[in-house]
């Protein structure tokens, strides 16, 4: 019977490949597999009837509102030349520090990745506006796409980062389902909020790695141009780019950990508080409202879609007997749950290659994190490695979607083998800090 649920994926892998859209490969090749199997009395009909329930579930999801509103902000932010105005400033102010410019990309990464947490929109904002200076500026064209297409990705861990929404919301749900497979009757909880608080130093320690490989290359490169008592930025001007994105970041998180708003509420004070900083940038009006509403729905759109795609799936996969599909291939690894985790670690870092973190989390998680949570380990510190994770291979060749972003905006003069060969120290410090949140946990508890 385990030969069934394996069936259904390898028809899914192989749709995929072929080209379909997720959603619809999902949903559409899960019901005609489950429509083929009824009359062989492998599959229940009647657990198709909690389809529409599942899609009225999903709407009805309250966690998930704070997708949309997330997206309208980072949206928001990118069109209102916020990002370009923090890159030039924050240069500027570090303008007379040998390697300045490539200290302002980490810091203003940073600030976009907490800001907008759209990974694609950053990789292409700061390939477009910093790649080429850098390499005027005397960087390596290899370190010059490593450091862009890093501080790009920060998206993906730094709060509040869509992914860690999503990820809230499937890791919740696993945690459910594995206290009620072990009996346990007073559950507790894991909230988004909670991956927030989880995120913020492993995120620090992301940042600060890229940073001292940053300073340590600009001590070694004696090319990099750069003007001795040139006139800096004036301070006002520079608080006044900052401060508002700042203030943005603050105000959002700081309701969450603060427990005044929950993810929802604070997504909400972050779509004002984008308009807001548009307003002041002299942006706001009817056309770019109209642009922003339109690029938040369409990727809203395409995230729901995999989503009910995914939950079909899901309901479909484990109707043919995918749990114990599941449980066998984690009851025959050796060594303990830690080997099964690095087992989870590993395969879904190589899913990163193929799959958008989207797919990842609603297909992959529901399924490999229910076991691992009943092995006892705790859901933020496994949602937090999860994220570290996927961030990794999204940088790494040759597959990774980071590269993809930045080879589609860089300089044709630019060779992709140069691009690969940049990323690879930025890998290995994130595979440090995984390392490190793997042995230490209380780094994020």
């Amino acid at each position: 019977m385990e030969i069934v649920p394996l069936l259904l994926l390898v028809l899914i892998c192989s749709a995929l490949l072929l080209g379909y859209p997720v959603a619809f490969t999902l949903s559409g090749v899960s019901i005609l597999f489950a429509l083929i199997c009824i009359p062989l009395g492998i599959f229940d009909e009647s657990i198709l009837k909690s389809i529409p329930l599942r899609i009225f579930g999903i709407m009805n999801n309250v966690t998930l509102l704070a997708v949309p509103l997330f997206i309208f902000m980072g949206t928001i932010l990118e069109r209102s030349g916020v990002a370009a105005k923090m890159l030039a400033n924050m240069a500027l102010a570090f303008k007379n520090i040998r390697g300045g410019l490539s200290i302002s990309i980490i810091v203003v990464g940073a600030l976009l990745a907490a800001s907008t947490g759209i990974v694609g929109a950053t990789v292409v904002t700061m390939g477009l506006m910093s790649l080429p200076v850098l390499i005027q500026q005397g960087y390596k064209k290899d370190f010059s796409s490593g450091l862009v297409a890093s501080t790009g990705t920060l998206g993906q861990i730094i709060p509040p980062s869509i992914a860690l929404v999503l990820l809230g919301d499937v890791m919740s749900n696993a945690y459910q389902r594995a206290q009620n497979n072990m009996g346990i009757f007073s559950q507790k909880t894991v909230t988004v909020g909670d991956l927030f608080v989880g995120a913020i130093i492993p995120g620090i320690m992301i940042c600060l790695g890229y940073l001292f490989y940053t300073l340590y290359q600009n001590h070694k490169n004696p090319n990099i141009f750069f003007e001795p008592n040139a006139k800096n930025a004036p301070i006002s001007e520079i608080l006044k780019t900052l401060a508002l994105p700042l203030i943005l970041i603050i105000l959002v998180l700081g309701s969450i950990i603060g427990g005044i708003a929950t993810p929802t509420e604070a997504s909400a004070i972050g779509a004002m508080g984008a308009l807001i900083i548009a307003m002041v940038n002299g942006k706001f009006n009817l056309a770019f409202i109209q642009d922003a509403s339109q690029k938040t729905a369409i990727v809203s759109t395409m995230i729901f879609t995999i989503l009910i795609g995914a939950s079909i799936f899901s309901l479909i996969f484990r109707g043919v007997g995918g749990d114990e599909l599941i449980d066998l291939v984690f009851g025959s690894l050796p060594g303990g749950p830690y080997t099964a985790l690095i087992f989870v670690l590993l395969f879904v870092f190589l899913l990163g290659f193929i799959l958008d973190f989207i797919e990842i989390c609603y297909v992959i998680v529901p399924l490999v994190a229910p076991p691992l949570l009943m092995m006892g380990f705790d859901p933020v510190w496994l949602a937090i490695l999860l994220a570290i994770n996927l961030q990794t291979s999204f940088l790494t060749p040759p597959f990774g979607f980071s590269l993809f972003y930045l080879r589609g905006v860089a300089d044709q003069n630019i060779k992709t083998s140069e691009i690969y060969k940049g990323v690879i120290p930025f890998i290995i410090i994130q595979l440090a800090i995984l390392t490190l949140v793997l042995v230490f946990p209380f780094i994020v508890l």
